[in-house]
């Protein structure tokens, strides 16, 4: 429904507050609030020397949040067409540079990174940067690269470690297998238990458990109630961080006690009690010749440096908000990622069927591991399109710049928040040839071998100083769980259902509900 701009402003209000508000009142404090904050901006105008991007102009105190509509990344890329790449929205009374296109994205984050290596002080992000969070800190300096050194050797010990086995190349790869497997009896069992189903929730338990071995040594049974709770109160986190949070653009909002404003604070907290539990049990019961698991792997890592006293290195807290970090990022992006590849395959039957003929004809029974994925090309090629074509993380964590910089030929001051639109450059025309359309195979050469030079371009963990330390273990755990769902299983949408392939957006975008049915695709695998 269209709202003329004064109802779309009391729409506005009355649903991030609950409130009836009447127009009189709304009309006579706009007309002061207009007064004042064009008294205001005349005044900085004087001031400046340089020139600022250009953007739409903001309404006083809510700025230009009306105008981003259901799903922001498109309303930037219409700006676009009429400010250029870098261009200047303000967020309630955040003022926030957009940043567009493959050019202007590649300097902010890789040329001069380091001007923007920063994080904005937002409230939703305010606890994890007291939680000396890797990803989320405000600070960027020698500490942080220290921090960041550590926790990437960590994460390679036990995702890209020598043979552990005559099967697995890697602890990561045993964990990831294991749970592939029981998804694979998981999806078997409720289909022929219900016919169709909901497939989030196995999939969330199966990558939670993957996260949970890696960092703690441990799975869970899909029905332990510590661990579904777990689970509940990650999903109920996320759901609150991905919520337009009005204290994140308008601070006086910070100190009401609105349910809103403080949902975020009280999910993460129980979910860093246990995350803070698992951690102080291996601080406890170290073992510096038996290393179980990455937190082990963070412990001993400080260890060392702390006995031969050359450097510093990271404290208790520090090791959790690590441990925390990944628990986060390996959680969300690998679960939202196959919930879409799913969605993709009973949307594109004719792929899927292309992947099960690769399948069979490479591999064919043996468990997939992470080195089929040369082996496997389309099924490479499938994911990468997922991660273009949905781009279900539009943006990269919001940027702060470190100093007063320039981009673009525009002033950018120190401290001013920066969104990278990630979804714009995965759809650009000028990189993709009709980038509206899903085509796994334009990622395959002419050959038939997958094109690296155009997987280079999809963008999806970010890139430079701040991007995702996760990428390899993510690419490599989404294979596994793909290839061995797919290798056994064929995936079919219910009769007569209506899929939809629009988001729901967030932080990381999600797909609507939906359900589907499997079907054994060999005799021998579907009596195991």
């Amino acid at each position: 429904m269209d709202f003329p701009p004064l109802q779309k402003l009391l729409y506005f209000l009355k649903m991030m507050f609950d409130v009836e508000i009447t127009s009189k009142k709304v009309i006579i404090s706009l007309l002061v609030l207009v007064i004042v904050f064009a008294f205001i901006k005349a005044l900085g105008n004087t001031n400046k020397k340089q020139m600022s991007p250009p953007g739409p102009w903001p309404f006083p105190i809510i700025g230009n949040l009306l105008q981003l509509g259901d799903h922001p990344y498109l309303t930037f890329m219409e700006m676009r067409k009429k400010y250029g790449d870098v261009f200047l929205i303000k967020l309630g009374m955040v003022p926030v540079v957009v940043v567009n296109g493959e050019e202007m994205v590649k300097k902010g984050l890789l040329k001069e990174g380091e001007n923007f290596a920063g994080r904005p002080h937002m409230h939703t992000f305010s606890f994890f940067a007291e939680g000396k969070s890797l990803s989320f800190s405000v600070n960027y300096g020698e500490s942080w690269k220290l921090h960041k050194k550590i926790a990437i050797n960590a994460l390679r010990s036990f995702s890209k470690a020598e043979a552990k086995s005559s099967t697995c190349s890697c602890i990561l790869e045993e964990h990831v297998t294991e749970e592939a497997s029981q998804l694979v009896k998981v999806f078997t069992k409720l289909s022929l238990k219900q016919g169709s189903f909901d497939p989030k929730s196995p999939i969330t338990c199966a990558v939670a458990n993957v996260v949970c071995a890696l960092c703690f040594g441990k799975r869970y049974d899909h029905f332990d109630e510590e661990f579904l709770r777990v689970i509940r109160t990650n999903e109920e986190f996320l759901k609150a961080s991905s919520a337009a949070n009005p204290a994140d653009f308008i601070p006086c909002f910070r100190y009401l006690p609105l349910r809103i404003i403080n949902a975020p604070r009280e999910f993460y907290h129980q979910l860093n009690c246990f995350i803070g539990q698992h951690v102080q049990d291996h601080i406890t019961t170290y073992d510096k010749n038996h290393l179980r698991d990455i937190t082990d792997a963070l412990v001993s890592i400080c260890h060392e440096k702390r006995a031969a006293m050359k450097t510093a290195t990271l404290s208790d807290n520090e090791i959790m908000s690590t441990v925390s970090d990944i628990f986060g990022a390996g959680f969300e992006t690998v679960s939202a990622f196959l919930n879409w590849s799913f969605l993709y395959l009973i949307y594109y039957p004719e792929v899927q069927a292309k992947i099960h003929e690769e399948i069979d004809g490479n591999i064919g029974l043996k468990p997939p591991r992470f080195e089929d994925r040369k082996n496997l090309p389309y099924t490479e090629a499938f994911i990468n399109e997922i991660f273009r074509h949905s781009t279900f993380v539009p943006f990269t964590v919001p940027h702060c710049a470190t100093t007063d910089t320039t981009l673009s030929g525009y002033f950018i001051p120190r401290k001013t928040c920066v969104f990278f639109n990630m979804y714009q450059v995965n759809h650009d025309e000028t990189l993709w040839e009709n980038p509206d359309s899903f085509q796994p195979e334009r990622f395959l050469n002419e050959s038939g071998k997958l094109n690296k030079s155009l997987v280079e371009k999809v963008l999806i963990f970010g890139m430079g100083i701040r991007k995702c330390l996760g990428e390899d273990v993510a690419r490599n755990e989404v294979f596994v769980f793909i290839a061995s769902i797919l290798q056994q299983l064929e995936l079919k949408k219910c009769p007569g259902a209506q899929l939809d392939l629009t988001p729901v957006y967030g932080l990381v975008m999600k797909t609507k509900p939906y359900q589907l049915t499997v079907e054994p695709r060999f005799l021998v695998n579907s009596s195991t």
